[in-house]
């Protein structure tokens, strides 16, 4: 399987992809990946995906990014 980080614009891992699936640090299921925006468990849409961008819906404020690699405690 294949993990990507979610870290916020300081550089900060807070969250984890395993495939679609976004897990918070503690390894529990926040979300999921649907079309081009993260989803949390009731199927709401949190934050829009472009590229490997993650923004806040209303705006283009930029949440954080997305990049290869699994993170080191898993």
């Amino acid at each position: 399987m294949r993990y990507r980080g979610l870290y916020d614009p300081k550089g900060e891992l807070f969250a984890y992809l395993d495939g679609l699936v976004l897990y918070s640090l503690d390894s529990e299921p926040s979300g999921r990946i649907e079309n081009d925006f993260i989803v949390d468990a009731d199927g709401n849409k949190i934050w829009r995906i472009f590229n490997d961008g993650v923004y806040s819906l209303d705006s283009m404020e930029a949440v954080g990014y997305l990049t290869d690699g699994a993170p080191e405690d898993r």
